[in-house]
């Protein structure tokens, strides 16, 4: 490749080889990351079998999840154990020994034995790896975004750490390939077996990619700068979070960019499969192909937008994200439901659905961990409303009253002995489907939305590793971005499920849930555009 010097200093032509090197090698961390959270999820049923055999299935399963939970709940301890040391010792020793604990972490959870072999032990070693992975996740992306961007022209940053929020929608993309693969290759009984444990081994050789070519690279030449000249902090955490003027930096970066870039990442990916799958019932298989060719045509748009914040900078271009989805999720989801299951759409306007009940009995069905228990008549008849997709109105009844479901002329009592069975029988005899007809569904329209969605999440996360490096000095700016980032995607989005059921179940209606990713896009719209400044021109070797 070609390159030359502006008048002003600043560099042109294409990458060198070793640029290419250093995009490749930070990126692997974050591929890894989104496999393993989707093949973890994912398989999620085979793990609550195998490591927690010696409880019911379905508490299994929600074993399974805790652990998968306690993963993330470490992240941002992570940031802070990974953050000071990246600011301390270098950024590429640390963020070679996350890579180093992560990819182990997901490799032995495919080889570890089952709870019918190491009995108790099983099961801990399990969470205990869970623990490993979270722990490196949380300085593995910080890590990764500081180490490109300080490699990067100063004209260049948005671009070369663009290529790092690629490999987020990869990862995901990779683990759906596989997944589908091996179990259409497979068949199912063979899958369920052992076969599961295939994605996880294969991270072993992600692994030894990763570590052989991050063996080979230099210290970035801002740290090293830093290093010569001894002004690298001794107190990174103290001076992050610890002194104002840094800290306030980093709670407006938390609230005004990484709750609001979560929401729409999740939004459009995780929770659009979610919605497909569990709400208006498409088949799990259509339902995976039709986010993979919108992951597919999505992701170059990463690019794109990452080349453009150089341009025009970083601010406008999430802004714009954040607007976009606030002002369309609503329609874009029902536009779904139009498309993927009519049916479903038809039966919701003729048929309404009310719910009469003492409010006193009633929750709000925020399931953080899957273990609360929410057993009022109230409770009962609305979860169970929600999870068939049915929308419904709320009538007060009298204090004590037994909780009731009326359909159309029909009236069930939710504590009744039948109700679980009598509702499903109910609702179907008014016209709601108990899945999507595949006759039915428009693939094209569908995948559009779908596609539309990913967009959004590319304007969003494209420039935001650039954003956040640009936000805070060399000498403290590992620490000072691992923390907001991780606390915006592991707390605001990893709680957007939890979060929109619990909203869907006071409300009865299967678009309210919409209300919090809408509403934190917002709040992040307002105190982004208010507080956080413009950063493309900045000098990120000021310490």
């Amino acid at each position: 490749m070609t390159m030359a010097l502006t008048a002003g200093g600043i560099r042109t032509g294409g990458m060198t080889a070793e640029e290419r090197k250093v995009i490749f090698a930070s990126s692997l961390g974050t591929v890894f990351e989104w496999y393993d959270f989707y093949i973890y999820g994912t398989l999620g049923a085979f793990l609550a079998k195998y490591f927690f055999s010696n409880v019911p299935p379905n508490v299994g399963f929600i074993f399974a999840l805790l652990a998968f939970a306690a993963g993330f709940a470490v992240r941002p301890f992570g940031a802070l154990i990974f953050g000071r040391l990246g600011d301390m010792i270098g950024r590429k020793y640390t963020f070679l020994i996350t890579m180093t604990l992560m990819g182990i972490g997901t490799f032995f959870i495919g080889v570890i034995p089952g709870y019918d072999t190491w009995g108790i032990l099983a099961p801990i070693v399990l969470i205990a790896l869970r623990l490993v992975q979270g722990l490196a996740l949380g300085g593995e992306y910080g890590g990764a975004a500081t180490y490109v961007a300080e490699h990067a022209p100063k004209n260049r940053r948005g671009y070369y750490t663009s290529w790092i929020q690629t490999t987020a929608t990869l990862g995901l993309f990779l683990a759906l390939l596989l997944i589908l693969g091996i179990r259409s290759w497979m068949g199912e009984a063979t899958f369920g077996d052992w076969g599961w444990r295939i994605p996880f081994l294969l991270s072993g050789i992600l692994l030894v990619i990763s570590i052989w070519i991050r063996l080979s690279l230099n210290e970035s030449p801002v740290f090293q700068k830093m290093k010569d000249e001894g002004t690298t902090s001794r107190r990174p955490l103290t001076e992050s979070f610890g002194e104002w003027g840094n800290a306030k930096i980093a709670i407006f970066a938390l609230l005004g960019a990484t709750a609001g870039e979560a929401v729409v990442w999740y939004g459009g990916q995780f929770y659009a499969l979610f919605f497909l799958t569990q709400t208006i019932k498409v088949p799990a298989v259509t339902a995976q192909i039709m986010i993979v060719v919108a992951l597919a045509l999505g992701t170059p748009a990463f690019i794109l937008f990452g080349w453009l914040s150089d341009k025009i900078g970083r601010k406008p271009i999430i802004l714009a994200g954040f607007l976009l989805a606030a002002v369309t999720y609503f329609p874009i989801f029902k536009g779904i439901t139009h498309f993927a299951n009519p049916k479903l759409e038809t039966a919701l306007v003729s048929s309404p659905v009310t719910v009469i009940t003492d409010p006193s009995e009633c929750s709000f069905q925020f399931k953080a961990t899957g273990t609360e228990k929410f057993t009022t008549g109230c409770d009962i008849a609305k979860s169970g409303l929600v999870n068939l997709s049915v929308n419904y109105t709320n009538q007060d009844a009298p204090k004590g009253a037994p909780a009731q479901v009326k359909i159309g002329e029909q009236t069930l009592t939710a504590t009744s002995p039948d109700f679980a069975k009598a509702l499903p029988a109910a609702i179907k005899a008014h016209g709601y489907p108990a899945s999507a007809d595949p006759n039915d569904i428009n693939t094209v329209m569908t995948t559009v939305l779908l596609w539309i969605l990913v967009i959004y999440v590319t304007l969003v996360y494209a420039p935001i590793a650039a954003w956040l490096v640009e936000l805070f000095p060399s000498r403290i700016r590992y620490s000072s971005m691992s923390l907001p980032y991780h606390i915006g995607n592991g707390w605001f989005g990893g709680f957007l499920p939890a979060t929109v059921f619990a909203i869907v179940a006071a409300t009865g209606n299967i678009y309210s849930g919409l209300w919090y990713p809408v509403g934190v896009a917002v709040m992040s719209l307002v105190i982004g555009f208010l507080f956080l400044p413009e950063t493309k021109d900045v000098d990120i070797t000021k310490t």
